[in-house]
């Protein structure tokens, strides 16, 4: 398994070997998945966007915590209703399982990733909690990318909506192990002849810790090599980016 945001990609650029990674996995035939704790886009936009990045992927191969949080709702409260906070990927998600989508009374409010967080939205998220609605975030990442810096992200927003309410919501994606025994599942493999790349101390290497996988951390993403030692784990392995992986496969 692999995040894709600083490992793969950065803002839509391809890192250097992540191709070459990505094809040699195909070549020989290994099981593999693409995670994601950004919910902004459908898994077929994803692929897209990897794409004309230079990675070549089948859509089934890619893993999102909105996907992720779509399983988890169907499971708890199958056919039941939301007020979303999100992109496509999401709304997208949560409509394939057959969820209605309203303000009026919903069983959840759920929280995910976008650009453009709307005051409005948000506010209304808080009152629908308030009133009782269950609070679900896709993701407890506080930051996400850009081209200029890091921006606000899903974790960042529901610490907000959690000062204004006194609910903390469920996180469905990484670090959460239900995100990544569903994957598991997916792949039909096993935690302990399975892999877990990924750039973020915080989520990708706490989850696949946590699941029993073994742990890679790139230095293209969020984790710097100096900031390891602050954690109270460590990965497995550390490289400086994906393509000192790619002669191992």
């Amino acid at each position: 398994m692999t995040d894709m945001d600083g490992v793969l990609v950065h803002e839509g650029r391809l890192i250097p070997g992540a191709d070459a990674f990505i094809a040699r996995l195909r070549e020989t035939g290994r099981p593999f998945l693409v995670l994601t704790n950004n919910s902004i886009f459908t898994p077929r936009d994803l692929q897209f966007r990897l794409r004309t990045s230079g990675i070549d992927l089948p859509v089934e191969s890619i893993w999102t915590s909105a996907l992720a949080t779509a399983t988890f709702l169907d499971d708890q409260r199958p056919q039941g209703s939301a007020y979303v906070v999100g992109e496509a990927g999401l709304t997208t998600a949560l409509h394939e399982i057959g969820y209605v989508l309203t303000d009026n009374n919903p069983d959840y409010v759920v929280l995910g990733e976008t650009r453009t967080y709307s005051f409005e939205a948000v506010t209304k998220a808080i009152r629908l909690i308030r009133n009782g609605a269950r609070f679900v975030a896709t993701n407890p990442d506080p930051t996400g990318p850009s081209g200029d810096g890091v921006l606000p992200a899903t974790g960042a927003v529901a610490a907000l909506m959690t000062r204004a309410t006194g609910v903390e919501p469920y996180y469905v994606g990484k670090p959460n192990p239900l995100m990544m025994r569903a994957a598991l599942n997916r792949l039909q493999a096993h935690s302990e002849t399975t892999a877990m790349i990924g750039d973020r101390m915080d989520t990708d290497i706490v989850s696949g810790l946590e699941a029993g996988m073994r742990t890679v951390l790139v230095l293209t993403g969020i984790t710097q090599a100096e900031e390891v030692d602050r954690f109270p784990f460590r990965p497995s392995r550390i490289v400086s980016s994906i393509a000192e992986l790619v002669d191992e496969i």
